[in-house]
């Protein structure tokens, strides 16, 4: 079944339209509460089930948790509020205190006007696709208060932030510490403000802070994961030997390098891969996605380590892990998975396992990238009319084989229809930047004249 409300990553859109509205939200609970009510039934539980609640540090956060406590307790679930801790916070605690499920309200690396809530069951894990299923089937029935007696309560957890920060310094080994180096730490104005500061610092590195002072409005502008450019010039300016980056839910993670060099996911991805195998403990191999560069692909499989691509999201990285029976996997964007550490991408604990590798190795990034040559990608964005399907055009399939052949082992094509606008996304990569830009165009122009065409 398609799903009506939530995308890939729950319910996610403008604050004050819907969904993203009280009303929806209240429902929403209500709904996620029934279903909770109705699992815990079929176990045999008799008390009220119980879920865990946190949000980021947007102003609409305020509204959005209220509206979701009111449905939860209407419904006979009781409800914990942790005010603001990163979602891989929230799937952590949810874990630890045997709740039925974790609930975030967060729009990730969006702007303050953006608002989202996205769920994890009992384990830490993103809902099952059943699950959501049946949630949105129980918001478009009638929802009745269930009785006073059943009504559920609510709690605030006041330690939260301190459980979050001692269970991401456990994933980093004793008898390591983070002593002379000197970090700078950008929180994106977001739900890490008053996390990862503690975490480094307890580890012993001197902190240099950036993004630690949100107002409800200032999440990720012109900070964090999504604007690295703010954290490269702090690095520069402090003298500090690494920068990390988070964005506003704190799962994704963009580093600087001592010289002031960006390191995307994709190359992260690449040093963690490589450290594991040295340490033996990788497996098989690791996971990317479709936009992962080629250039990491290449050379991951020159050094004998598999590599496999899932769609873009990290759901769908998530899920070609688990298939896979592999621990380490990751997007360009800063998500990335290590599931021996946690169940869920985690921009600290990834962060963690970085500062790991360069430790141990005595290396900077630069050092341990010195064998990857990433390739030039260049993307194009085609608007099309609703219901053109750019895969079903023979001349683009033409034109894409052409390049194809014509590039050979040193770049590929990647169409992809943009899931929340009309636009048919053009990628191409090749070792040469020229190259790639020049498939690009003759491909865009293909699929310009055959979208034109077809709105004709």
């Amino acid at each position: 079944m398609a799903r009506k409300y939530f995308g890939t990553d729950g319910v996610r859109g403008l604050v004050g339209e819907f969904p993203i509205t009280p009303d929806f939200a209240m429902k929403l609970g209500y709904a996620a509460g029934r279903v909770l009510v109705a699992e815990a039934a079929k176990k045999g539980m008799q008390e009220h089930p119980g879920v865990l609640i946190g949000k980021d540090t947007r102003v609409s956060g305020y509204m959005l948790e209220a509206a979701l406590q009111a449905g939860f307790n209407a419904a006979g679930v009781d409800c914990h509020l942790t005010g603001p801790l990163p979602t891989p916070g929230i799937a952590y605690l949810t874990r630890a205190l045997r709740l039925s499920a974790g609930v975030v309200i967060s729009a990730s690396h969006n702007p303050y006007h953006d608002n989202g809530i996205k769920f994890f069951g009992s384990g830490g894990k993103k809902l099952p696709d059943d699950v959501e299923l049946a949630i949105e089937a129980a918001i478009d029935e009638v929802q009745p208060c269930v009785a006073s007696k059943q009504i559920g309560r609510s709690w605030r957890i006041n330690d939260a932030a301190g459980r979050y920060i001692e269970f991401c310094k456990s994933t980093f080994p004793n008898d390591l510490d983070l002593r002379g180096l000197k970090l700078v730490i950008d929180c994106a104005h977001g739900a890490t403000y008053h996390i990862a500061p503690h975490v480094f610092h307890e580890l012993g590195a001197e902190v240099v802070t950036v993004g630690v002072q949100p107002n409800g409005f200032n999440i990720n502008e012109e900070v964090g994961a999504t604007h690295p450019e703010t954290l490269r010039l702090k690095v520069l300016s402090e003298g500090a030997h690494f920068g990390i980056a988070l964005d506003g839910d704190g799962d994704r993670l963009i580093m600087v390098d001592r010289d002031g060099t960006i390191v995307d996911g994709d190359q992260l991805l690449y040093v963690l891969a490589v450290h594991r195998q040295q340490k033996g403990t990788l497996g098989e191999g690791v996971v990317g996605t479709l936009m992962t560069n080629l250039g990491v692909e290449n050379a991951l499989k020159h050094k004998g380590i598999g590599f496999v691509r899932a769609k873009v999201g990290d759901r769908y990285v998530l899920e070609q892990l688990q298939a896979k029976g592999w621990l380490v996997g990751g997007e360009g964007s800063g998500h990335l998975l290590c599931l021996d550490k946690h169940t869920t991408g985690d921009g600290i604990v990834s962060a963690l396992q970085v500062m790991q590798a360069l430790k141990e190795s005595g290396q900077t990034l630069a050092g341990f990238c010195k064998d990857l040559q990433l390739s030039k990608q260049v993307l194009k964005n085609v608007r099309i009319a609703k219901g053109f399907d750019c895969h079903g055009s023979q001349a683009i399939q033409a034109k894409v084989a052409e390049a194809e052949v014509a590039m050979g082992a040193d770049g590929r094509v990647l169409l992809r229809p943009s899931g929340t606008e009309p636009v048919v996304r053009v990628m191409v990569e090749h070792v040469n930047p020229i190259q790639a830009r020049e498939w690009a165009d003759q491909i865009a122009a293909v699929v310009s004249a055959e979208a034109a065409l077809h709105d004709a």
